[in-house]
């Protein structure tokens, strides 16, 4: 919102007319008061964008007015303005809610810069509100965050199966969003009071997982000093998502899918059927079609699980998306950061739309915090995603140096050179390679890769 109604408020009639003629010349439309009365009387009837107040005036001054006008419009910018200013006055304006002090006489080029000052507040003042306002815009799924037309299909879909108690299955490679949509789904539901709950399947042992997902009772393994409250019972009458549901061992499945149709669990250890009523969406980034081939996934598991599928394109499938969510984390983020970052020039922008964004949306997020973390200037430049350069001729010159080798000389390669870029991380290498960590070392087992320089580095992840 910017300044468009100006009110001047002052007993002196030449001054009134002079600053009345200098905002007129500016393009603002300007009303005018001869006392704290008559302007009390017109802001209650016309509400201002800016008022300029004189201090001294028979009748109420301008200390009165101040506090009149703040009771009647608190967001009305004021300035007071006053031929006697003392530091201590400015002050006590200031605590009652003046936005500047002016000190008579001022020429035209001091009211102009001070109304661009206000300008660029009331932008900010109007971006925070409507930011923080729209905080979980990506749970609430404002259609406004999306052009491309998959993406529309699949925010109706959500609207329709989150009255529905069905189990969803959420499809998509890393990074595209996946546990966003499973919020949302519960933020829509009639279950939205109750508890979302999330596991990460992929990041506990079986032993663990089952722990997690069914609870324990006290000593029904070493170090089980007491009983254990699981997930399924802490989702109890709300949602519960299973996140990467690939990664489980087929223990696990097989109790799952028990689970799943008999809506009751034990716990570990327990003799005890707790009833449960839950609502069940799971996400993997792997085709369960091809594992199900494999003979790493059970059929029967995937078919209670895929009552509703939902798969989320990539990023690079939906670019006339890539705008939008810039625009969005490059706010976010100077926000949240008090930066000076404002906007991206075009250059950048028509960069960012064509690099392919393997990691997806969470890349995307990540690289614009960086830069406007990094960025000293207001508009983001495009040297400030020189890391995209370096990533994308990588990504060139691995697919023209592979022509000619044998796959697993391919795949052997992908995989050093992977961890050498996540600086030997086996949990964020595989991420990235889409492989769980125990194919990824059943792999570098095969390849003898444990006595490479690399993984002496290794930093092993929380999630590890």
């Amino acid at each position: 919102m910017s300044v468009e109604k100006i009110m001047v408020v002052d007993d002196d009639s030449l001054g009134r007319e002079y600053l009345c003629e200098t905002l007129t010349r500016g393009g603002y439309e300007v009303i005018s008061a001869g006392n704290g009365q008559q302007a009390i009387a017109r802001i209650s009837k016309e509400p201002c964008d800016v008022i300029f107040l004189d201090m001294k005036m028979p009748g109420m001054c301008g200390m009165e007015v101040l506090e009149k006008i703040k009771s009647i419009s608190s967001e009305t910018v004021v300035i007071l303005m006053t031929a006697y200013g003392t530091i201590e006055t400015a002050v006590e304006a200031m605590k009652k809610g003046a936005y500047d002090y002016l000190i008579k006489p001022f020429s035209p080029d001091q009211i102009e810069l001070l109304i661009s000052r206000v300008n660029e507040r009331q932008k900010l003042i109007t971006e925070n509100r409507y930011w923080r306002s729209n905080s979980n815009i990506d749970e609430k799924l404002n259609p406004v965050f999306s052009r491309n037309s998959k993406m529309a299909v699949i925010y109706d879909q959500i609207r329709k199966i989150a009255q529905s108690k069905a189990s969803v299955l959420i499809q998509g490679e890393s990074g595209t969003g996946k546990e966003l949509i499973a919020r949302a789904i519960h933020v829509h539901s009639p279950r939205s009071g109750n508890p979302f709950i999330r596991v990460n399947c992929a990041a506990l042992a079986e032993t663990l997982l089952e722990s997690e997902l069914f609870g324990h009772e006290r000593g029904a393994y070493t170090g089980a000093v007491s009983k254990h409250t699981g997930r399924f019972e802490l989702a109890n009458e709300g949602t519960l998502l299973l996140d990467e549901i690939s990664e489980i061992s087929p223990n696990i499945q097989a109790k799952l899918l028990r689970v799943l149709e008999e809506e009751e669990i034990e716990r570990v250890g327990g003799e005890k059927t707790i009833k449960i009523d839950v609502r069940i969406v799971a996400t993997t980034n792997r085709n369960l079609m091809n594992e199900i081939q494999k003979g790493t996934f059970r059929e029967d598991l995937f078919y209670r699980l895929n009552v509703v599928p939902i798969y989320l394109p990539p990023l690079r499938e939906r670019r006339d998306d890539i705008p939008l969510l810039v625009d969005y984390y490059l706010r976010k983020y100077s926000l949240e950061n008090n930066a000076v970052v404002k906007s991206i020039d075009k250059e950048a922008m028509d960069y960012l739309c064509q690099y392919n964004w393997p990691g997806n949306i969470r890349e995307l997020k990540n690289i614009i915090q960086r830069a406007v973390v990094m960025e000293s200037h207001e508009v983001l430049q495009l040297e400030q995603f020189n890391c995209l350069f370096t990533h994308q001729d990588a990504e060139r010159s691995k697919s023209t140096s592979t022509a000619g080798k044998a796959i697993e000389d391919v795949e052997r390669d992908l995989i050093y050179s992977t961890l050498e870029k996540m600086g030997g991380n086996k949990t964020k290498a595989a991420e990235l390679l889409k492989i769980t960590t125990r194919t990824l070392r059943n792999k570098l087992h095969k390849y003898n890769a444990e006595s490479k320089p690399i993984l002496e580095r290794e930093t092993v992840s929380c999630a590890e």
